[in-house]
């Protein structure tokens, strides 16, 4: 297959960054606010936080969230 031709699949996960362009707060308060969805999904601080748990904690919808991941 041609480099051309390659299929990148979805993300799976969010970062602070991400966070940043899909609601607009600084990187602090994106930080922030990745640190209290792990720590409501019992997972450590270098664990990642997926698009779905996301979603879910802030009430977006998941299919507009991943439009902004591409």
């Amino acid at each position: 297959m041609p480099i051309s031709h390659k299929v990148i699949p979805n993300r799976i996960v969010i970062s602070a960054k991400d966070v940043m362009n899909i609601t607009g707060r600084k990187e602090r308060a994106a930080r922030d606010l990745l640190q209290r969805i792990r720590e409501d999904n019992g997972k450590g601080a270098k664990q990642f936080v997926t698009v779905s748990e996301f979603c879910k904690y802030t009430g977006l919808p998941e299919n507009e969230v991943k439009s902004f991941l591409i």
